[in-house]
């Protein structure tokens, strides 16, 4: 079990907790061994897959072809793109002190001003690390070209009551919204959507988790530049399309803005040349990889297994947004009519929706899945239409 127990003091009690990285590192390593003992799993470290059924060693240059007999599975389809690995979408002058967000832990000398651009949970991350770091929120200056939703984390959890209460607020929202912006605003009454500035209504809703306490955090900074894509950085300047904007002269400005959550057009999940995974369920990859391998063990036809296993979109629009939920409910409400697949999506820790067999009926239980029933078609009618 990776977190799971509610935690009894700090700023999320009462929330379950969130693993840590060593509990994930191990996790790995308990799994793969595992994988390995079984004598039907071979393991190739610090290789790379290069097309053509061929693996290359970056140690010893050693290829290996993968057999015939193996299907290849892709998870690279929409492997996100981080800010360590890509340079930032603006020109950076070489008078400039620009870093990726990995490299704020290994400054040696505090600036004057950080600069953080990005309007994604990159971006949020970055300044929630550096005020609990002891950074005044004077020294930070926001470039967020969009204002995004994100989702309440105290429903977002591990309790199927409470997780199967925001999808009923959720649909129950959307039955009765006039607009793609009525739907999030009524949403935000429920509790389950959250805004940084309730002055601005977001456009951007690719809706991450954040906590009261980190969603406090971040409206304490009050230097936020809405003045759309930053274009170039130079000593002292931040150009933007409609001019100029005058920062610190040792500022450091920081990149947040690579797109971790790609959007690439659906394919189906199995296809002759390759298994290629995306997610399932709205949101969740990490159920939909788990769920993709159920189906790959359970049955036999691709046709079969395509129809069990639609894929779903991440969000970035509201409209994307919609569009997400409604594919990924639907695709739910597919893999889900089948018993053996109900059950062993109930037994799996990361499927969010899951009602453990052992898990205790109560009437608040019952409650909400009663609000769910009544509510899913005419909220995921009502999101088809405005999408």
């Amino acid at each position: 079990m990776l977190g799971g127990a509610r935690q009894k003091v700090g700023p999320e009690k009462g929330l379950h907790e969130r693993a840590s990285q060593p509990e994930i590192c191990d996790y790995y390593e308990r799994v793969l061994g595992r994988m390995l003992a079984t004598g039907r799993v071979e393991f190739f470290p610090s290789s790379e897959y290069v097309g053509d059924r061929t693996v290359v060693s970056h140690l010893s240059g050693d290829r290996f072809t993968v057999p015939e007999r193996c299907r290849i599975v892709d998870a690279t389809y929409l492997s996100p793109i981080i800010p360590a690995e890509t340079p930032p979408p603006f020109a950076v002058a070489d008078d400039a002190d620009v870093v990726p967000v990995n490299d704020l832990a290994r400054l040696e000398q505090a600036p004057s001003q950080y600069v953080v651009v990005g309007s994604g949970k990159t971006a949020t991350d970055a300044i929630v690390w550096l005020l609990t770091h002891g950074v005044d929120p004077d020294a930070l200056c926001w470039v967020r070209p969009r204002d995004p939703w994100a989702l309440n984390r105290a429903v977002v959890q591990p309790d199927p009551t409470i997780f199967l209460g925001m999808v009923a607020d959720i649909m129950e929202s959307a039955a009765a919204a006039a607009s793609l912006d009525d739907a999030f605003l009524r949403m935000e009454a429920a509790g389950v959507m959250i805004r940084i500035d309730p002055r601005v209504t977001p456009t951007m809703a690719k809706a991450p988790t954040l906590a009261a306490w980190e969603l406090e955090l971040l409206r304490s900074i009050e230097n936020v530049v809405r003045r759309g894509h930053l274009q170039s950085v130079s000593r002292g300047k931040l150009a933007f399309p409609d001019g100029s904007l005058s920062i610190a002269d040792d500022a450091v400005v920081v990149h947040c803005a690579a797109d971790g959550l790609r959007r690439r057009p659906l394919v189906p999940v199995w296809r002759p040349e390759a298994i290629t995974l995306q997610p399932i369920r709205s949101g969740f990859p990490c159920f939909g990889a788990a769920l993709v391998g159920y189906v790959e063990a359970t049955r036999d036809a691709d046709s079969e297994k395509n129809r069990l296993c639609p894929p779903s979109p991440y969000g970035d629009t509201l409209a994307d947004w919609a569009r997400m939920t409604v594919l990924g409910s639907r695709a739910s409400q597919t893999f889900s009519a089948e018993p053996d697949i109900k059950r062993w999506a109930d037994g799996v820790a990361i499927n969010p929706a899951r009602i453990p067999a052992d898990h205790d009926s109560s009437d608040a239980l019952d409650t909400v899945l009663k609000r769910v029933a009544a509510s899913t078609p005419a909220g995921l009618a009502r999101l088809a239409d405005l999408m």
